[in-house]
């Protein structure tokens, strides 16, 4: 059976092991954040690994492991935040440990976690501010004549 090729979308079974594996290795890196004495003032710390984690698979298009420039450009759009294409390697830079022009799942943790705060930090904490709210569900409220401005 050849192996899974993550740029092929066609998925199957091959796909399944690969992401299984991939989300593994990603569990296990959250278990040496969970480990580390630096962290473990935050009550919150497993909660927020599994968000990150989950962040940061939606965020890998290519599903190579690391978010690069086209990676982080998809996450500020679909933020709404657009950057230029010099200003996404420059965030990169601000975060990038291993020196490959893309961020690591350990790089995006420590971002996430840390004291330092980078432009990609701040634009992915404030996320929440920008998503337009819930329409309500259902018919709306009945109202009478002096509840009208």
């Amino acid at each position: 059976m050849p192996a899974f090729n993550p740029t092929d979308k066609q998925g199957g079974k091959a796909f399944g092991e690969y992401m299984a594996k991939w989300e593994a290795q990603l569990d296990e890196t959250n278990k040496e954040f969970l480990n580390d004495e630096f962290f473990n003032d935050d009550e919150e710390l497993s909660f927020k690994l599994q968000e990150y984690k989950a962040k940061f698979i939606e965020c890998d298009q290519d599903l190579s492991g690391d978010l690069d420039v086209m990676d982080v450009k998809y996450l500020l759009q679909k933020l709404g935040q657009a950057k230029t294409h010099l200003e996404v390697i420059s965030m990169i830079k601000e975060v990038d440990s291993t020196h490959k022009d893309a961020i690591n799942y350990r790089d995006f943790v420590r971002m996430m976690l840390g004291p330092k705060s980078s432009i990609l930090k701040i634009i992915l904490l404030f996320e929440g501010l920008g998503k337009p709210k819930e329409k309500p569900k259902g018919p709306p409220p009945k109202r009478d004549l002096a509840s009208l401005p």
